[in-house]
């Protein structure tokens, strides 16, 4: 979702008037857990999004990738199992499923990470930029 970026910006004023502004921005000790934050759930939504495509690809359980990425993923979906039931559609060589659990996963995740952002940037005290 984000990743931890450190930015600094130099501006410099008109030469007419014979004087420079430097300005260096850094990102605060808040700023950087949200990114942390962003990171963390970022790495979790990708594993989720993969998941979804396999399952509803059929992808077999027999090759590796698709075996770590089900590994690692279903623990982030087990909470949401039995919501709804899965859907299956059975091919020639190819069972696809499609997992409620997994997309109410991925919503569930982006409102928690942006939920913890926001508990953060309240509880910094610092204030934060509109743009």
């Amino acid at each position: 979702m984000a990743e931890i970026v450190k930015e600094t910006i130099t501006t410099q004023a008109n030469s007419n008037t014979g004087t420079s502004a430097i300005a260096n921005i850094e990102a605060t000790s808040s700023q950087t857990f949200e990114y942390i934050i962003y990171f963390f759930f970022g790495i979790i939504e990708i594993l989720l999004a993969f998941r979804l495509i396999l399952k509803l690809m059929g992808a077999s359980i027999s090759s590796g990738f698709v075996g770590v990425i089900y590994g690692l993923s279903g623990i982030f979906t087990v909470p949401f199992e039995g919501i709804f039931s899965k859907g299956y559609t059975e091919g020639l060589e190819t069972t696809s499923v499609l997992e409620p659990a997994t997309l109410v996963a991925l919503i569930v995740y982006v409102i928690l990470a942006w939920g913890i952002v926001k508990i953060i940037r309240i509880s910094s005290g610092e204030k934060q930029s509109t743009n």
